[in-house]
């Protein structure tokens, strides 16, 4: 799934680890969530947006998400 949390990250000049500490989890998380390899859970979600100051469904770039997922749909 594809999120803002990388370019959130480095606009506000901060690491993967520093990240990663104030939601409790691993710098490995984080990577895994930029690369695209792994999507965060709700709560975790929450917590990254809750550090930017942005909502879920921005972080999470929902509706963008979304349209992806319809199209891949439409093709069945």
């Amino acid at each position: 799934m594809k999120t803002k949390v990388k370019e959130l990250r480095m606009t506000t000049k901060m690491t993967q680890q520093q990240l990663a500490d104030l939601v409790h989890v691993s710098s490995r998380t984080i990577i895994s969530i930029e690369k695209e390899q792994y999507s965060p859970s709700l709560m975790l979600a929450y917590r990254i947006a809750e550090v930017f100051g942005v909502t879920v469904e921005e972080l999470c770039c929902l509706k963008e998400n979304k349209e992806l997922e319809d199209k891949q749909y439409e093709n069945l």
